[in-house]
């Protein structure tokens, strides 16, 4: 009976086991796929809740990848007292630029000022707070915020004003300085200098997404990711703008940007105008427009400064201009706002809105180029993974102090990325720029602007000489352009240098 019984009861259990296989484990773990996203019909039903004194977190750089609906949502709405979290605010007539006009935002909390006219009137006018912020701290900020993380460290703004306070973040009317920043905490880790950042996070995310699905996961175009992705995460709500909506499953999982846990409102909208900022085409030969000016004979030394298997990031203008000619070497750019693998200006009818380099114009991708969020940008940069930065310069010091960001009181344009650029361990930091302005020097015993860093330059280029900057020494001029002497050179630099024993003429490379 014992045997009848035993075997009665294993066979009860494998016929339980092959039905639990066969339907009950699968619905024990299968889902539905669906998020709790709300899918709005209009706008004004997507920022509903959004009133006076908010803290808004809006995506894009520059012009690319804003949410301009609800940004226009906004501005019919009326809300007013804002606090805006965005890399920039547009240009005068478009994007965050809206709000400003109509006198909607109280502050702003960005990286760059830029060529929006009315951003730098209203911040220096005392109408308009502005809390700048370097890009790659405020990317890792709000992806901060997003994580749970409530502070950091960064080696970026280390012995500036960042760090020290008294940043202006508003003006009286008469141009005085009524409420400046406050002091970050500093501490030493492995021998390097460091200051503390606390994140940000706001009450509603308004991000630009290319696509969502069903669910409310998001991809992203081309350089419209930028401050979009970490921002996703850091708003209380989030609130998406997208151009389609696709069926659950047409977004494959290793290619969604954003999961649907993230996203609580989407709006969908089509016939976006998406301004390009500054439409820049390939030259049919930029070679032949090179002269012995002094900004090309810059130019085409600082296009020396490239080497094989190199990574590099550019400023605008001059050191842009130096990449026309690097040949027979392989070297890869990395743009902030989120490329590397840049490759040239488009040619005319080629340029997309939504692939723009750091200085907001239009590009190309090299084969085998990435794209990624500003906040893994910065991480690049940050972790001393790019080789080297040019960019240009307002005053560089005797011991490679770097100031390039502010006049105060009469031009803000913000530090951008700079900030972050030169303060990355292991990057060589090259200036180019004009040997004096307008008569004055630049290249001076002491920075007399705010500091963009110190003790960051490792090389400074004018169209009179090439310095390097020696740790411990100071200036050692290496380089001579014909027709200087270096009686002239000393006339034309305040910063005591000295002199290389293996002085050589201002090299420039071969057309």
């Amino acid at each position: 009976q014992h045997y009848y019984i035993t075997n009665n009861l294993r066979m009860i259990r494998s016929i339980l086991s092959r039905q639990l296989k066969k339907h009950s484990f699968k619905r024990l773990i299968s889902t539905t796929g669906a998020c709790h996203a709300e899918f709005c019909d209009t706008v004004d039903e997507a920022i509903r809740d959004i009133k006076d004194g908010d803290k808004l977190l809006v995506g894009g750089f520059g012009l690319c990848g804003i949410p301009e609906y609800l940004i226009d949502g906004l501005q019919n709405k009326g809300v007013k007292d804002l606090t805006c979290v965005s890399n920039n605010a547009g240009v005068d007539d478009f994007g965050l630029g809206l709000l400003l006009q109509n006198k909607q935002v109280k502050r702003m909390i960005s990286s760059y000022v830029g060529e929006n006219a009315e951003f730098e009137r209203q911040f220096l006018t005392g109408e308009l707070e502005v809390e700048l912020t370097p890009q790659g701290t405020l990317a890792e900020r709000i992806r901060a915020g997003g994580a749970g993380v409530p502070a950091f460290f960064t080696p970026t703004g280390y012995g500036t004003l960042i760090h020290k306070g008294g940043s202006p973040i508003k003006y009286n009317s008469d141009g005085t300085v009524q409420i400046t920043s406050e002091p970050r905490e500093d501490r030493v880790f492995n021998g390097r200098n460091y200051i503390m950042e606390e994140a940000i996070t706001g009450d509603f995310s308004l991000i630009k997404a290319h696509k969502a699905d069903e669910a409310g996961n998001l991809t992203f175009r081309l350089t419209a990711n930028n401050f979009n992705q970490p921002m996703a995460s850091a708003g209380k709500i989030t609130i998406v703008e997208v151009e389609e909506i696709v069926p659950l499953g047409s977004i494959p999982p290793e290619d969604v940007h954003v999961p649907c846990i993230f996203v609580d409102r989407i709006i969908q909208r089509s016939g976006h105008q998406k301004r390009i900022e500054k439409v820049t085409l390939l030259a049919e030969d930029p070679g032949k427009k090179l002269s012995d000016s002094p900004r090309d004979r810059i130019i085409r030394r600082a296009a020396l400064e490239f080497s094989d298997g190199m990574f590099a990031n550019l400023g605008i203008g001059i050191p842009m201009m130096a990449a026309n000619y690097i040949s027979g070497i392989t070297v890869t750019l990395q743009s902030e706002n989120g490329i590397l693998g840049l490759g040239p200006f488009p040619r005319a009818g080629e340029q997309d809105p939504d692939l723009i380099n750091a200085g907001k114009q239009t590009v190309t991708l090299l084969p085998g180029s990435s794209l990624f969020s500003s906040d893994t940008s910065f991480g690049m940069i940050r972790g001393g993974h790019v080789d080297l930065t040019m960019l240009g310069g307002l005053q560089v010091s005797a011991n490679g102090d770097l100031a390039n960001w502010m006049i105060p009181g009469k031009m803000v344009k913000g530090m951008g990325g700079a900030m972050d650029l030169v303060g990355s361990p292991g990057t060589t930091v090259v200036v180019t720029m004009e040997h004096t302005a307008r008569g004055s020097h630049k290249i001076l015993p002491e920075c007399t602007l705010p500091l963009t860093g110190t003790q960051v330059v490792d090389k400074i280029i004018t169209e009179k000489c090439v310095f390097n900057v020696v740790k411990d020494v100071g200036l050692v001029l290496e380089e001579i352009a014909e027709g200087e002497t270096l009686d002239s050179i000393k006339e034309a630099t305040s910063a005591p240098f000295e002199v290389s024993p293996d002085l050589k003429p201002l090299q420039q490379i071969k057309m």
